[in-house]
């Protein structure tokens, strides 16, 4: 009778440790979908020719979580009520910026700047000095001629608590499956 006691507990033990195992591998999984893989699909050609629309991107909620927006970042941001947008951060904190002569200029100097990401042709707001407040920042689509970004009232300066995280992996079309880039290769 002693040996089917201690059998049944063994038993009983064995299925709590699957449970345990079975809980912790789903709050794991969840955990790494929430920080790492939310995704999003490109609407429109505000990112071309990095992203095109019907992309879907994956978007990295923990690199805002834990660290600090950083310029030329993919950024993933809400616009209130009308959902999610996605812009590349040009402008930092603090730092003023203005478009004149087609460059941009960030605290007075040209933006330093591969693939074509220093130029505007259009200034919206920006013909002016715009400076920054310490939690905003200024966002451009790659395809500055036809991209609704921080240059215009739709969308303006984005705040700090407005960034959902960077987008950092393009998972379709499968023929351009990779890491979002700089142009130039840089990340």
């Amino acid at each position: 009778m002693e040996f089917y006691q201690e059998k049944e507990q063994n038993r009983l033990h064995v299925i709590i440790h699957w449970i345990v195992d079975i809980v912790v591998a789903i709050t794991l999984a969840c955990y790494v979908v929430y920080a790492f893989g939310g995704r999003m699909e490109v609407n429109g050609s505000s990112m071309k020719p990095l992203l095109n629309s019907g992309n879907v991107v994956l978007i990295n909620r923990l690199s805002y979580d834990l660290g600090t927006p950083k310029r030329f970042d993919v950024a993933v941001f809400s616009r209130g009520d009308s959902g999610l947008n996605m812009k590349r951060i040009i402008g930092l904190p603090g730092e003023t910026v203005q478009i004149k002569d087609n460059h941009v200029y960030i605290n007075g100097e040209v933006l330093e700047a591969e693939g074509g990401l220093s130029l505007a042709t259009i200034a919206g707001a920006a013909e002016y000095p715009i400076e920054l407040g310490q939690d905003e920042y200024f966002l451009l689509g790659d395809n500055r001629e036809s991209s609704e970004d921080s240059r215009f009232a739709g969308i303006g300066n984005v705040k700090r608590d407005q960034l959902v995280g960077k987008a950092w992996l393009k998972i379709t079309p499968l023929s351009e499956f990779g890491l979002i880039a700089l142009p130039g290769g840089d990340s």
